[in-house]
């Protein structure tokens, strides 16, 4: 496994208290494999991937229990100074904000240059062919002249484009991609999409896929991870999780999505109420008081992730629809 991580929980201090945004979140990622991470905003995705690459805040996050494991090593307490030599060379992260994420008083090139010289401690004339070479993999045009301007001048999707080539200047085995399609529209989203599927199939690289677009998991995943309240109540292939989806929110979820068979005078459905307070503890599911299947023990106890065949995992009392079923009959 490129990546295994095993009942990961994380927190956060606050004025308030210690909010647990992650609680004991597994998953796995093989080599050359895309897997998605789904769920809506303050389910815990980010901090999970977060998590993994070592960028949670020093001063007020903590890793409660669980273990990461990148390539076999044991990474969850290492110093910040020890995981510099695994981010950015094993694993690398796009951000969900190119344009945040950019100094916007450097040029690409220099930005570019600074981070292979760093990496690699070669010469500046190495790194700026390398730079350019990279910018043309990613698709740039013009990239002389692209090397000397300013991110305020390239559109989102070549902002988006640059931090792909920032994130692959040591080939890492593993790359993140936290909502690489965000503000994009749907024709830069492809093109995006097809560039990271190319990307993987060139260099046998892993990619977790963050996003809440259960469009861009379905276009471009092996395996989903349905995530909730900071744990992951559903897993499986593509297939299993959009045509056969036993948990109650990923039903929900999928509901939600726009059809182009639907009546245009139907709304679409939504899944009422509100995520818990993650600064409470949550004895049952944490999805009963928005469920219409929840029942008393729901309430109770935390439901146990029941394996249902083909590797499809449910964390549910009781696992909805035969299995012969599609989302929406």
């Amino acid at each position: 496994m490129v990546l295994e991580i095993k009942d990961l929980s994380v927190g956060f201090h606050t004025y308030r208290g210690d909010i647990n945004a992650v609680r004991g979140v597994s998953l796995s990622v093989g080599e050359g494999e895309i897997v998605g991470l789904v769920g809506e905003s303050g389910c815990g995705k980010s901090v999970t991937a977060h998590a993994v690459m070592g960028l949670l805040p020093q001063e007020n996050s903590f890793i409660k229990e669980g273990s990461i494991k990148l390539l076999n090593q044991d990474i969850t307490h290492i110093s910040n100074k020890e995981m510099t030599k695994y981010r950015g060379t094993s694993m690398a992260m796009i951000f969900q904000d190119p344009m945040t994420s950019l100094n916007p008083v450097l040029t690409i090139g220099q930005q570019m240059t600074e981070g292979i010289i760093k990496a690699q401690g070669i010469s500046k004339k190495q790194a700026h062919d390398t730079a350019v070479a990279l910018l043309k993999r990613v698709g740039i045009p013009r990239v002389e002249d692209r090397m000397k301007a300013y991110p305020h001048e390239f559109s989102g999707g070549m902002r988006q484009r640059v931090m792909i080539a920032m994130a692959l200047i040591c080939k890492p085995k593993l790359l993140f991609a936290d909502e690489p399609t965000t503000a994009l529209d749907v024709t830069i989203q492809a093109q995006i999409l097809a560039l990271l599927e190319e990307l993987r199939r060139e260099m046998n690289m892993s990619i977790v896929l963050v996003s809440h677009d259960l469009g861009v998991i379905a276009r471009i995943c092996d395996r989903v991870n349905v995530m909730y309240a900071g744990r992951i109540v559903e897993q499986g292939s593509v297939r299993e999780i959009f045509h056969k989806p036993r948990h109650p929110y990923t039903m929900g979820l999928l509901k939600s999505l726009p059809r182009v068979d639907n009546d245009n005078s139907t709304e679409l459905p939504v899944i009422e109420g509100q995520p818990p307070d993650l600064l409470y503890s949550i004895e049952g599911c944490s999805f009963a008081p928005r469920c219409s299947m929840a029942m008393k023990v729901c309430a109770q106890c935390r439901p146990i992730a029941q394996d249902i065949g083909d590797n499809h995992y449910v964390e549910c009392w009781l696992p909805v629809r035969d299995r012969e079923e599609g989302p929406n009959e």
